[in-house]
C-alpha cells in the first residue's frame, strides 16, 4: 500500500466515488428531462470530483504525470465546456461518462503508464 494513502483515507476515497456516482446519475437524469435538480448535481459532480483529485494527486504526486490523471484534466476541461455550451452538454456528458469508464477499467499498465516525466524520456 502507499504510504500516503492511508486507510481512513482509503475508505474516504471510496465514500468520495460512491457521492460522485449518485451525482453524475443525478445529473444525467437532469440532462434527460427528469424533474430533479440539475445545479446542485453538477456541485456535486465537481465537489467530489475535486476532493477524489487532490487525494489522487496528494497520496501520489505523480498521478497527474500519468495516463489516469490526464484523462482526468481532459474530463475536467470537458466539464468547463458543458457547463460553458448548452446545446453540447448531452453529447459531452455521455463522453465523459464513457472515457471515465474506459479509464477507471482499463489494465493498470495502460492507465499508469507515465506521459511526461524522467521515466517518458528513456533512450
Amino acid at each position: 500500500m502507499n504510504r500516503r494513502m492511508f486507510p481512513l483515507l482509503r475508505w474516504l476515497n471510496v465514500v468520495l466515488r460512491g457521492l460522485h456516482l449518485a451525482a453524475v446519475i443525478t445529473l444525467g437524469a437532469a440532462l434527460l428531462g427528469a424533474p430533479v435538480a440539475g445545479g446542485p448535481s453538477a456541485l456535486g459532480v465537481a465537489a467530489t470530483g475535486f476532493a477524489m483529485l487532490a487525494i489522487d494527486t496528494w497520496s501520489k504526486p505523480n498521478h497527474l504525470l500519468e495516463v489516469s490523471g490526464i484523462a482526468v484534466l481532459v474530463k475536467l476541461v470537458l466539464v468547463g465546456w458543458m457547463a460553458a455550451d448548452e446545446s453540447s452538454r448531452f453529447a459531452l456528458f455521455w463522453i465523459i461518462v464513457a472515457g471515465s469508464a474506459i479509464f477507471a477499467h482499463a489494465p493498470a499498465r495502460f492507465r499508469h503508464a507515465v506521459v511526461f516525466g524522467p521515466e517518458n524520456n528513456r533512450n
